[in-house]
């Protein structure tokens, strides 16, 4: 096991030292916490599930971002993420839209919906400000688009990997699971690191499976996370806005 982690490891960094520094830059910019799609609103379940007691300290994290990263991510998020970075690499506007619209349809809970929605909206705007005349990008009055497509989107104006976009898409869902996770559990600055420092070396096998599923395989049911995040939509206090 170890060593087939260090390999998934090595494969990861080897495709990522060998990119082009420019894209290496923007991949940065793309996974930073900084980039204004307002992902720190929402915890994706997180803030339901500590109020359920799902979740109760810095043990219990690693394991809920696993099961999120395993059963959701990378058998939905991450395919679709390759399939419409490929669509739109081949000029394919038919294929980006039907994966695009796939994984809207597959959101379990109205909350969850919202936010693949709010903040694929964000950053398809964020790129359009910044690259006015790429004719890749859909139009301010296109149909919705969801935060995997849209990064998708970012990936191939950039000239970044579907691979190394990838990557980024589920280093920047890990940081704002632990910057969540401090607020409400809550966690220590460091401890939120140790989550990080633990979950890292997973995400390169998970990785490497999700982009090695067939159309087919393509799809993710969470009953537990769908029921806890429709009851997130009423409870007394909240904090996120999922």
């Amino acid at each position: 096991m170890a060593i087939t982690m260090a390999m998934a490891e090595a494969t990861t960094t080897t495709a990522i030292t060998s990119m082009d520094e420019l894209a290496l830059l923007h991949l940065l910019n793309l996974a930073s916490p900084a980039l204004p799609i307002g992902s720190y609103s929402w915890s994706q379940g997180l803030e339901a599930a500590v109020e359920g007691g799902w979740v109760r300290g810095e043990a219990d994290l690693p394991g809920w971002m696993e099961g999120l990263l395993e059963q959701s991510l990378c058998r939905l998020d991450v395919p679709v993420l390759a399939r419409c970075h490929r669509a739109l690499a081949g000029a394919d506007t038919a294929a980006f839209r039907e994966w695009n619209d796939y994984a809207l349809a597959s959101r379990e809970s109205r909350e969850l919906q919202q936010e693949d929605l709010q903040t694929g909206a964000a950053l398809l705007k964020l790129l359009r400000q910044l690259h006015p005349l790429d004719s890749r990008l859909p139009d301010a009055g296109a149909d919705a688009i969801g935060l995997p497509a849209a990064f998708a989107l970012a990936g191939v104006v950039w000239d970044i990997s579907a691979r190394a976009t990838a990557l980024g898409l589920l280093w920047s869902w890990a940081e704002n699971q632990v910057a969540a996770g401090i607020k409400l559990i809550p966690l220590g600055q460091t401890a939120g690191q140790r989550v990080l420092r633990d979950i890292r070396p997973r995400i390169p096998p998970h990785l490497d499976r999700a982009l090695a599923r067939h159309d087919d395989d393509i799809g993710a049911s969470l009953p537990g996370l769908a029921l806890i995040s429709a009851a997130h939509e009423t409870q007394y206090c909240r904090l996120f806005r999922s």
